[in-house]
């Protein structure tokens, strides 16, 4: 059987925790030689590189990120193992680390998540925003346990997961009072030449506004185009054009950002994916947002 040698490890752990040679040895009183030389050691066990530098200093690779992860997580158990034994209460909670694509609407991502923060169990959540394809990088590493996104999994990409779809919705068209009053009526033929501010085009919903849009012969005034879904509705909030948002979330939507309802458009569906490393959700916190939002977000 293979064992990792986790004093090789603790040394990789100090180095990239305390950014350096210098501030690691401190740290452990030992001599910059000997770190490296430990660090070396695990390399090769690993037969991965950890480190590179640039100039003078030591960044992490690629890999060297995934073992810090796991490394961190090795430590912080051992850490909270010594307090159960000693008698300290250890606080420990479940931990669990979504990853949120941009394009996912905040208020739908916080209905999502929000039975985690309501569990009567201890759970930690971690939300890490960003691009879907760095998402579906970090959820290849392990450095996330799931990723909410508006589209599944493509059929072309290299990540090994699974697409559970959470939900669907309809899309609300919302303005402001003045510009409701002005589009409202007719509705949707009154979305010729409307303005309206949009998703991207990389976005599942935007690609089907168009096609509907298409297939009515609808030219609205596309104003401006949005990767971050809550600077949209800030500058819809502006009365700077109408704009779509998931039917789930209209009453919300309508609180938050003082708008009205134009119209709804129930063929335009908005769908929501949790994309996990599992075919089967084994996870209890993935479990348990899928679950719920299923039952009562989603629910129709």
């Amino acid at each position: 059987m293979e064992w990792l040698n986790y004093h090789h490890l603790l040394y990789f752990y100090t180095v990239a925790r305390e950014g350096g040679l210098a501030a690691a040895g401190q740290k452990l009183r030992l001599s910059h030689p000997t770190i490296s030389a430990q660090i070396h050691a695990l390399e090769a066990q690993l037969g991965e590189q950890l480190f590179e530098k640039q100039g003078r200093r030591l960044v992490l690779t690629e890999m060297g990120k995934v073992v810090y992860g796991y490394a961190d997580e090795i430590f912080t158990v051992g850490r909270e193992l010594l307090d159960t034994v000693k008698g300290r209460p250890s606080g420990r909670r479940a931990r669990v680390v979504v990853g949120i694509a941009q394009v996912v609407p905040k208020l739908i991502a916080k209905r999502i998540l929000d039975p985690v923060r309501q569990s009567s169990e201890r759970m930690r959540l971690v939300c890490r925003e960003d691009a879907s394809e760095r998402l579906l990088l970090a959820l290849a590493e392990h450095s996330v346990d799931v990723v909410l996104s508006d589209a599944p999994l493509p059929a072309a990409s290299s990540v090994r997961a699974y697409s559970h779809l959470i939900g669907e919705c309809g899309v609300t068209i919302c303005g402001t009072r003045s510009l409701a009053a002005r589009y409202r009526r007719g509705f949707p033929a009154s979305l010729e030449g409307a303005p309206l501010l949009l998703p991207s085009d990389s976005t599942a919903v935007r690609r089907s506004l168009d096609q509907w849009l298409e297939e009515r012969k609808l030219r609205p005034e596309i104003e401006a185009e949005f990767d971050d879904s809550a600077l949209l509705k800030v500058f819809g909030q502006d009365g700077q054009g109408l704009f779509p948002v998931p039917t789930a979330i209209e009453d919300a939507v309508k609180k938050q950002y003082d708008v009205v309802v134009v119209g709804r458009i129930p063929e335009v569906k908005e769908r929501f994916y949790a994309i996990s490393p599992e075919r089967r959700l084994r996870n209890p916190a993935v479990v348990l947002i899928t679950e719920r939002a299923r039952e009562t977000l989603f629910t129709t």
